[in-house]
């Protein structure tokens, strides 16, 4: 598959920290200091007390699939090369629930609660935080 001159989303400050950390190869997700909610998308209020008291944590980079599907149709010219890909909801062991693509061997075969680990796509302007199966492929 070839990835690297798709388009990476557009960085605000909320959540260049994320984005940071994935040039480091890391997941990091902000945690409230106020009821101490993980949460991703970045943002500046807690969606759980409303605080806008926040830290960046390394997540574990764990989590499980909580629904899926398999895109079949470019929604772009630049995603012609990748179809069928997988777009995967995951559960993430912190517990935010986080939208991605599931890459590698066997993404294809996924079920939902099939554990997936997070890997990291290199592209011209970043890097990009994906999941893969655990003990497939």
């Amino acid at each position: 598959m070839r990835t690297a001159a798709l388009p990476m989303p557009f960085a605000n400050a909320d959540a260049a920290e994320y984005w940071r950390s994935a040039e480091k190869e890391e997941l990091a997700l902000q945690k409230c200091k106020g009821c101490g909610a993980a949460r991703f998308p970045a943002r500046h209020l807690c969606p759980v007390c409303w605080s806008d008291q926040a830290e960046w944590s390394r997540a574990s980079g764990r989590g499980t699939i909580y629904a899926a599907t398999v895109v079949r149709r470019a929604p772009s010219p630049e995603y012609k090369d990748m179809v069928p890909y997988v777009l995967a909801l995951i559960d993430l062991e912190e517990g935010p629930r986080m939208i991605t693509n599931l890459v590698g061997d066997g993404a294809l075969n996924w079920r939902i609660g099939d554990a997936v680990r997070v890997t990291f796509e290199r592209r011209v302007d970043g890097v990009m935080p994906q999941f893969e199966l655990v003990g497939n492929g």
